[in-house]
């Protein structure tokens, strides 16, 4: 399978954009966005820019893609306003099932729009010769999270690759389970959001997502670590443990670049004269 890590929280945008050639074209959860304040700081015109480099390429897979999967309706994971659905094969997050009022809104104006799709929650897909399997709904975060439900993604053909979305470390021990147990030969995987350390993520959250992701981290491969995780500058200090077995990447790396978290050092880009877009991002 050829894997090319589109865009990503450790290239300068939230996102966790990859698109995958297995014989057949899939792209999962084509689109990037940024966050609307950090520091008590809106983006800044280097984000912007980076933002435009990056949806172009997310177009322009997507729109060669044969299938698109769009785990959650968070607007770093799928684009309301997407030009390139049209005659793909659509897998999607159940739009009425296991999720929260706001991504019940965003989901009902989606699939207004784009009409014909398929349900993915717990499905299996067999398509062309590429296995694509759908886990069961997960919760975006710990079992009391109020921001609703993710699925996985696991494609297979000549090879296993493991999409885990949001699933914010994973805080959960039954994912890591999941995960560990799909036995994928590569896990790319959002990583715990430590920047709401004391705020919105708790201490006890951050040990569960350790525990977890050593155990992943023995029993996979290689495991790609990004988004959440990218938007904090001592992530690899808070995560240390995780970092022994030396087998775990960013998208940056994966693809031989530099890191480049925009928006950790958003204060920086200020500081450097970087202006303030006037635009409305969001979540």
């Amino acid at each position: 399978m050829d894997l090319r890590f589109i865009c990503s929280d450790s290239q300068g945008v939230r996102s966790m954009a990859i698109f995958i050639d297995s014989g057949i074209k899939i792209s999962i959860d084509p689109s990037a966005s940024l966050g609307p304040y950090r520091y008590g700081l809106r983006p800044t015109e280097i984000e912007y820019r980076k933002l435009q480099e990056c949806k172009k390429k997310i177009n322009s897979l997507a729109e060669a893609s044969d299938i698109i999967i769009i785990t959650h309706y968070h607007y770093d994971h799928y684009d309301p306003e997407g030009n390139f659905y049209d005659n793909k094969r659509l897998i999607i997050k159940n739009p009425e099932k296991n999720i929260n009022r706001s991504q019940r809104i965003r989901a009902e104006y989606f699939i207004n729009r784009i009409k014909k799709y398929e349900i993915g929650d717990s499905n299996t897909f067999d398509i062309s010769g590429t296995r694509i399997k759908i886990s069961p709904p997960f919760h975006h975060g710990d079992e009391k999270s109020k921001l609703g439900f993710v699925f996985s993604v696991t494609v297979e053909r000549n090879g296993k690759v493991l999409f885990s979305s949001d699933v914010e470390g994973p805080i959960v021990e039954s994912v890591a389970d999941y995960i560990i147990n799909e036995n994928p030969d590569l896990a790319i995987i959002d990583g715990p959001p430590t920047y709401f350390l004391g705020y919105r993520f708790s201490q006890r959250d951050l040990e569960r997502s350790i525990e977890n992701l050593k155990k992943i981290s023995k029993e996979i491969d290689r495991v790609v670590l990004d988004h959440h995780l990218l938007r904090d500058l001592s992530y690899r200090e808070r995560l240390g443990d995780v970092y022994k077995n030396g087998n775990i990447f960013t998208y940056a790396e994966m693809n031989n670049e530099e890191i480049n978290m925009l928006e950790a050092h958003r204060k920086d880009l200020y500081k450097q004269g970087s202006r303030e877009m006037d635009l409305e991002f969001e979540e």
